[in-house]
């Protein structure tokens, strides 16, 4: 009995704490008990199931997806979020405005943004995002070099800049092909004063916000006027690439695919995105599975935003 009347009393605690909305120091006074001890109480129902912890996922929210891949791929955080139809376009929009919700309420004071400027889906974060008064970013920073055709490679500057007015930044940009015509090439711009000031800020990234790729080129890429030739798709798909992320190929199992190609990009490189403290990768689409799996893999991703279907065929695989 003695166990019953301790039990009683701890539920009656419980009961006038999250039912009542009393507060500890209330219910200590009114049952004349130490606010330690209704403390320890309400430890205690939770310990003994008095007090149990219910949490219901609204409509439109998939946690148990999210519980699915964080199990599968080892992976620190997942969202998924809601989208009505299976199409590229339609899933960019639905993970661009979850992420531009989760940067604006994650985004710390001085803060250095490293963002992967080449990916539509990043684009569509950057249109949702609202203009940041109190989290001063101090710097955004361009980790991809543009490509190709002027007028289509101002998609990269226009990305960096924008995010960086947005968040009170001041952007670094990489002025110069994000894809050279040979190593020497490569080596001489990186010689030049401004890229230089850009790169030397890769080790100092706090948030890495990166695309991720299948080894055909998305159409942004295609359009750029400076994509892979065939000749070279075929030598990253004979070497087992499945995807890249800024343009740094990946295999299945997430081991990076080392081509001559690989000398002639110019911006970060996986190794070093390892080293950034939070990693968030934006991707979804069907045709984008394989290497999405295979960039959970390499383990350099924190977050992955993703859409439902897409979040089932990464499950499902």
């Amino acid at each position: 009995m003695a166990r019953l009347n301790e039990l009683r009393l701890i539920s009656r605690v419980a009961q006038m704490y999250h039912i009542e909305g009393q507060r500890q120091a209330e219910i200590a006074q009114h049952l004349r008990l130490s606010q330690a001890t209704v403390s320890r109480m309400l430890k205690r129902a939770e310990a003994e199931g008095i007090v149990r912890t219910s949490v219901i996922p609204p409509a439109g929210t998939y946690s148990e997806l999210e519980a699915a891949l964080r199990a599968k791929y080892q992976l620190p955080e997942a969202i998924v979020v809601e989208c009505t139809e299976d199409r590229d376009g339609a899933i960019m929009v639905r993970i661009g405005e979850a992420a531009a919700h989760l940067l604006e309420v994650t985004l710390a004071p001085g803060e250095i943004i490293g963002v992967s400027s080449w990916s539509q889906t990043i684009f569509k974060m950057v249109e949702n995002i609202h203009p940041q008064k109190s989290a001063q970013v101090k710097y955004v920073v361009q980790t991809l070099g543009g490509m190709g055709d002027p007028s289509v490679q101002t998609h990269a500057t226009q990305l960096t800049t924008r995010l960086a007015r947005l968040t009170g930044a001041e952007p670094k940009l990489l002025p110069v092909q994000g894809v050279t015509t040979s190593r020497e090439a490569k080596l001489l711009m990186q010689a030049d004063p401004y890229v230089r000031e850009t790169m030397d800020l890769f080790g100092s990234i706090t948030l890495a916000i990166v695309g991720i790729g299948a080894v055909e080129p998305s159409e942004l890429l295609a359009r750029s006027g400076n994509i892979f030739s065939s000749r070279e798709l075929a030598d990253l798909a004979e070497a087992g690439a499945v995807g890249d992320i800024s343009l740094r190929f990946f295999d299945k199992d997430g081991k990076a695919v080392k081509t001559p190609l690989d000398e002639r990009v110019l911006g970060l490189p996986l190794e070093d995105l390892g080293r950034v403290e939070r990693v968030l990768a934006l991707a979804g689409g069907a045709k984008k599975t394989n290497a999405i799996a295979g960039a959970l893999r390499v383990g350099v991703i924190d977050m992955l935003v993703t859409d439902k279907f897409t979040a089932q065929r990464l499950i499902d695989l």
